[in-house]
């Protein structure tokens, strides 16, 4: 508050606004503000310049912030795509993650450095019809032919479960995983016990989600690729 204080106007932002907003849970050792214009920093604090819109100000315990919208791109300029995530992450579990208000800032976001890194943060919260499981498993099946894989077979029932792509000779399993089917305790608990029973089966399972198979799928293949031949070693 004394930093904010001292800037008048300005908001805690940056790594100050994380904290204070319980995003990141260490304090920072330089206190961070902006103010609407450029000013000289002191040693106690760092004065950041930006004219803020009323929507990318709030306020936390009565000390002005930056919006929660406002704080992820000004961390994202700061952070890495590792550590920006688990920002958002913690923004999730603390139940005040809203995409709406993070859409609308990166919509007038200009240049900004951390635009770019918040988009592509954000491609795992935005609504995607691909997504389905439908659609998902054409998609991987696609993918699995390009790469001159072997073809699973597709929703195969093995020690009465259902495989959604299942390598018999390998005994190895892709499990295509869309967020909405797993979104509550009871399913979180039923997967980790299926995972259990399968491989007290002798058959190994790995997760694929959507946005990963959009994102990097020739890694995906990479991996299945490496995957499935390791299995073949096993029971050669």
């Amino acid at each position: 508050m004394a930093a904010v204080l001292a800037s008048r106007p300005a908001v805690a932002s940056h790594l100050s606004a994380g904290y204070v907003s319980g995003l990141l849970r260490y304090r920072p050792e330089t206190i961070q503000v902006t103010a609407p214009t450029s000013r000289r920093s002191k040693r106690e604090f760092r004065v950041h310049a930006a004219a803020l819109q009323a929507a990318e100000i709030t306020e936390v315990d009565g000390i002005p912030v930056t919006s929660l919208a406002r704080t992820y791109l000004d961390l994202a300029a700061m952070l890495s795509e590792p550590s920006l995530q688990r920002v958002l992450e913690r923004a999730e579990e603390l139940r005040i993650f809203d995409l709406g208000p993070v859409e609308e800032l990166l919509a007038r976001a200009g240049g900004h450095p951390g635009a770019g890194k918040l988009r592509r943060a954000l491609a795992i919260y935005r609504d995607d019809p691909t997504f389905t499981r439908s659609g998902l498993e054409k998609r991987f099946l696609a993918l699995v032919r390009q790469a001159g894989l072997p073809l699973p077979a597709m929703n195969y029932v093995v020690a009465g479960f259902e495989l959604d792509a299942y390598w018999e000779r390998e005994r190895f399993v892709v499990e295509l995983d869309v967020y909405e089917t797993h979104g509550t305790h009871a399913a979180f608990e039923r997967d980790r016990l299926r995972e259990d029973d399968l491989l007290l089966a002798g058959i190994e399972m790995i997760r694929v989600t959507g946005p990963r198979l959009k994102r990097e799928p020739q890694e995906v293949m990479r991996r299945v690729s490496a995957h499935l031949e390791r299995r073949r070693r096993e029971f050669a």
